[in-house]
């Protein structure tokens, strides 16, 4: 499986089966971050890390708390996307997948958008 990108007009491709996806909280300034596996059935996310609660970030009530962080596995099924804001405002995200990372967003326009490359 590979994971499609589509951002500021052109299509991107990663050849992976799992990718993280990470940003920073633009008002809390916590570091979030998401595991995702690629399958044909689209995009699963498997575990997901907050740093800490606030403006929206509040943990599950299953969050298991590590010294550092919250972590969760969020029930969502399978996403045939995930579509990413692209703010101006200077919110960008991590996308790291293999041995590669890439820096998505900030730019203002289109949104970003992930999805199993068909």
């Amino acid at each position: 499986m590979s994971l499609c990108i589509f951002a500021g007009g052109k299509v991107l491709t990663m050849a992976v089966t799992a990718f993280t996806l990470s940003w920073t909280h633009t008002v809390e300034k916590t570091t979030w971050s998401e595991s995702w596996r690629v399958l044909p059935e689209g995009l699963t996310v498997v575990s997901a890390r907050v740093e800490g609660s606030g403006a929206g970030m509040e943990p599950p009530p299953d969050a298991v708390f590590d010294g550092t962080g919250w972590t969760y596995r969020p029930e969502l099924p399978a996403q045939p996307r995930v579509v990413l804001a692209n703010s101006a405002e200077g919110g960008t995200w991590r996308l790291c997948g293999g041995d590669e990372c890439l820096t998505l967003g900030g730019t203002g326009g289109a949104p970003i958008v992930l999805e199993p490359c068909r």
